[in-house]
């Protein structure tokens, strides 16, 4: 059953002390997700935010991925639930429907690690969540500038430098892990790398297969009314913007539309190969980081910058692991080239070859 089937008939029937958690997505912590449809649905209930600052998804700690942007995309939502600027941040604010407790709280990210979170940007999520949780109006941009002086340097080189890395790394990760609204393709056993031909576990929405639906005609979880029709559980005019492929975000198209392979995302690009030219840029733009740190040499202290280094050359080689996995196994079911004007990947033939990996029968990568 839907979760507002389940909550909102007990909507106001909680103490006055009590607060509902509800997680930012209706799935689970994924790259990129819509927000929860129990936002704003429960106008005699204060809901507060759930947030995961540890990166379970994102690569855990050897990905540079700032979530700031992430969670401000999520607060800036708006959910229509009282006409349009009904925003996420005003539900959990309290202002939207009068609540008189408020929250935020996040899954946080700190370990047995000398510097705490393993990977020195990971303290930049913790210092968001912060931020936000005390003035969710603030920017991703303000944030980052804050943590980069308060951590780095003053230098305007450095500065402007990490913040462009920062600011640009959620979108980079989402580009070579699940592009255009796809979601929940990791491996079963480890939520760390690519698993999108994962089928066999005890419940079909723990697999991967679940979720993107990948078959020779396309791709994509349906959401509307002609599938599972998770989409009622939003308010009318959010609905009905999602429920069209033509107003859906192209960030989200795949997250509520399942679409041919060669659906026209744009006038000259069909969806495989918007698909295929999203992975591909991900990882490119991975080594670009790699490449702006590696100017910053003599501005960091040296032992930083190299555990930096050290941490994007990891980065670079699984979102190349990433773009390929997903790439071809999705080209089983598309049976279409891979982009000419994209780079193959060289080394993916043995790599999967040598761990099995599933081709359809009498399928291989074509170029």
């Amino acid at each position: 059953q839907p979760l507002q089937h389940e909550f909102k008939p007990i909507d106001g029937a909680f103490r006055d002390n009590v607060l509902v958690q509800v997680k930012n997505g209706p799935v689970d912590f994924q790259p990129r997700e819509p927000f929860h449809p129990l936002f704003g649905a429960m106008p005699e209930t204060p809901l507060m935010m759930e947030f995961q600052i540890t990166q379970e998804y994102l690569g855990q700690a050897t990905t540079l991925c700032y979530l700031a942007p992430m969670y401000e995309e999520v607060l800036r939502a708006d959910t229509y639930v009282a006409g349009p600027g009904s925003t996420v941040a005003e539900v959990i604010d309290g202002s939207l429907h009068d609540y008189p407790l408020t929250g935020m709280a996040g899954v946080a990210n700190i370990g047995t690690d000398r510097n705490w979170t393993g990977h020195p940007f990971g303290q930049a999520n913790w210092y968001a969540f912060g931020r936000l949780a005390w003035d969710h109006e603030l920017g991703s941009a303000t944030i980052a500038d804050e943590w980069i002086r308060m951590t780095f340097s003053n230098e305007p080189l450095v500065v402007r430098t990490i913040r462009q890395m920062m600011l640009r790394s959620r979108d980079i990760v989402v580009d070579y892990m699940t592009p255009l609204g796809l979601h929940h393709l990791m491996g079963a056993d480890h939520h760390y790398g690519p698993g999108p031909w994962v089928a066999d576990m005890s419940r079909a929405d723990w697999t991967s297969v679940y979720y993107h639906r990948a078959d020779s005609l396309g791709i994509g979880f349906d959401r509307t009314a002609t599938g599972s029709d998770a989409l009622a559980q939003y308010a009318p005019a959010y609905a009905e913007q999602m429920a069209d492929p033509a107003t859906t975000p192209r960030e989200l198209l795949l997250w509520y539309h399942h679409l041919p392979w060669d659906y026209p995302v744009a006038s000259d690009t069909t969806l495989w190969e918007a698909l295929c030219y999203r992975y591909y840029r991900g990882a490119a733009r991975v080594g670009e980081m790699r490449e702006e740190w590696a100017g910053l040499s003599g501005q960091i202290d040296a032992e930083r910058h190299e555990r930096v280094r050290q941490l994007l050359a990891i980065q670079h080689a699984e979102a190349e692991w990433w773009r390929d996995a997903c790439v071809l196994y999705f080209q089983t079911h598309s049976r279409r080239p891979i982009p000419a004007e994209l780079e193959p990947p060289a080394h993916a033939l043995p790599y999967y070859r040598d761990r099995a990996f599933p081709y359809a029968p009498g399928i291989r990568p074509r170029w």
